[in-house]
């Protein structure tokens, strides 16, 4: 149900994006425009025409060019009198009118704003946010190595800026080249030393004696803190809402199939 749901939404937005089409070029007086466009780059999701060099976009103009004189080549040699192609395009317009109803019930499908209070308050665990660390780190083959980088940190009149010089010197983590940056995370995250040394820390201090972990040992500067909290129900709303109609959709799909299943006459083999 959620394959052809999403079908349906994405085959609506191309219609309503058809309204103001671009036009690319026109073939016997007819327009290539978007749609022709977007069903060359069917094959390839994600790939925006626009963000394609020039030679690539004419390439693809063209390629609409001879799709629409060979669908013409096609109609014209009364290939609409096929057998196949009939059964085909009468398979095609259920498909379709299975995928247009299913938008339409889709949008039928209601939900209030108690529905949606009531899956927060039941489900609050869903919205915690951990305690969150924002850090860098320097990582060293020995404890030596570590405690001079700290004491050459102690010594920093641009903290900050020292440990990210540091760290691209002298780390030997993934991370080295980029100053040592691992963004924000979670204890979860990290191994147990790692993450119990860095939530130790306030925001803008460095641990003053080198972390062992199994990778090595390390120096770990806290950027910036998150304490830890719940989302609010505004936030986490729009995200309910979606959720709950989904869900109640596909049970109103259920249960919709179930009773035509036991009104039909159906013999597996």
């Amino acid at each position: 149900m959620n394959k052809l749901l999403a079908i349906s939404l994405i085959a609506s937005t191309l219609v309503v994006g058809t309204t103001f089409a671009k036009t690319y070029a026109t073939v016997n007086g007819q327009n290539i425009d978007d749609s022709d466009i977007k069903a060359i780059l069917a094959v390839a999701p994600g790939v925006k025409f626009d963000a394609l060099p020039k030679d690539q976009q004419k390439k693809i103009v063209e390629q609409a060019i001879e799709k629409r004189l060979l669908s013409k080549k096609a109609i014209d040699s009364g290939i609409e009198k096929d057998p196949l192609y009939k059964s085909t395009l009468e398979k095609m317009k259920k498909d379709l009118a299975l995928e247009i109803w299913m938008k339409k019930e889709f949008e039928k499908v209601t939900v209030t704003d108690k529905d949606i209070k009531d899956f927060y308050n039941k489900n609050s665990h869903m919205f915690k946010q951990p305690e969150m660390v924002k850090a860098k780190h320097i990582l060293v083959k020995t404890e030596a190595e570590a405690k001079k980088i700290i004491a050459e940190l102690k010594k920093a009149k641009d903290l900050k800026g020292e440990f990210v010089k540091l760290a691209a010197k002298k780390s030997v983590g993934p991370s080295g080249p980029n100053g040592g940056e691992l963004g924000w995370f979670d204890r979860s995250k990290m191994v147990k030393p790692f993450a119990d040394a860095a939530f130790k820390l306030k925001k803008g201090e460095f641990t003053k004696t080198p972390v062992k972990t199994q990778f090595g040992y390390h120096v770990i500067y806290v950027e910036d803190k998150k304490a830890a909290k719940t989302m609010p129900l505004e936030k986490a709303k729009a995200n309910i809402k979606q959720s709950l109609k989904v869900q109640a959709f596909q049970k109103h799909m259920k249960e919709i199939a179930k009773s035509l299943k036991e009104k039909a006459d159906i013999k597996l083999k």
